[in-house]
């Protein structure tokens, strides 16, 4: 069994999985992540916390043929990330960056190299599912939504701040707000601060997808598909569940959409060499 070894490393989370190389990042299937995990990714500043993931991955899966990684935790997260297996030291770590080559995808972004690797990762894991006109929506620290066009033209796309993030500032800079708490019976407008606050937040959210929507409709690429990724994805996917008459495109939870980009961008680039 040959395997790919794929690592997502965000702002709060490290993901990783090891895929087999006979599959393809278009599989659906649960199984398909057998072998994967999930840390913080202030893990890697421990080199006994690096000591411990390295160990495990290393009993858990056999040799894989090829790294690849994507990160935008910064410079000292990526020489952490390397330093994982000395036992691997011949195999080359493939860093998926914005500016990164697909073959059947190109950015208008004006500088690819500023654009985020975990968010052309999310596009070209979107483009592994579908052809079709689709927003792409990580809602992880920061929540970014990108337009790809089924013509393989990613159009550019938006960063606002995630749910958390919304949460902690309006209880760090006002006097009297607290962070509050995602309850169970939350519906429409608050009646409670707390409910005012995470209600409110899931509207900032849901209304620049329909936003979005709405905007691409009026660039004549209506969206056909909504991919919803990130820790908060499954949440808002509820939310907006409750509310049919919204009008949005289908929107399906996927997770791994990032690990899935960086899958297909490293299968494509070692079948290129």
């Amino acid at each position: 069994m040959s395997l790919y070894l794929l690592f997502d490393v965000g702002n709060t989370r490290l993901k990783w999985a090891a895929v087999e190389t006979t599959q393809a990042p278009s599989d659906r299937h649960k199984k398909l992540w057998a072998y994967s995990g999930s840390i913080s990714s202030k893990s890697l500043q421990s080199p006994e916390h690096r000591l411990e993931l390295a160990d495990y991955i290393a009993k858990t899966i056999p040799k894989p043929i090829a790294i690849g990684f994507a990160c935008v935790a910064g410079a000292i997260a990526i020489e952490n990330l390397k330093s994982l297996f000395p036992q691997w030291s011949e195999l080359e770590w493939q860093q998926l960056n914005g500016h990164s080559q697909y073959d059947g995808i190109r950015t208008l972004y004006e500088d690819p190299s500023k654009l985020g690797a975990d968010r052309w990762a999310a596009v070209i894991g979107a483009r592994a599912l579908s052809n079709t006109n689709t927003l792409i929506i990580n809602a992880g620290t920061a929540t970014t939504i990108d337009l790809l066009g089924g013509n393989g033209v990613h159009y550019g796309g938006w960063i606002l701040p995630g749910l958390t993030l919304m949460h902690e500032s309006l209880q760090s800079k006002t006097a009297q707000l607290p962070l509050a708490t995602r309850s169970e019976d939350q519906l429409g407008f608050g009646i409670s601060t707390n409910n005012a606050i995470t209600s409110g937040c899931d509207a900032a959210q849901i209304g620049a997808m329909i936003y979005a929507s709405q905007l691409a409709k009026e660039m004549h690429h209506p969206i056909e598909r909504i991919w919803l990724d990130g820790g908060h994805g499954k949440a808002l996917a509820a939310e907006i569940k409750k509310r049919p008459n919204l009008n949005l495109p289908p929107l399906e939870t996927i997770d791994g959409l990032v690990l899935r980009g960086i899958w297909a961008w490293l299968r494509q680039t070692s079948r290129s060499k």
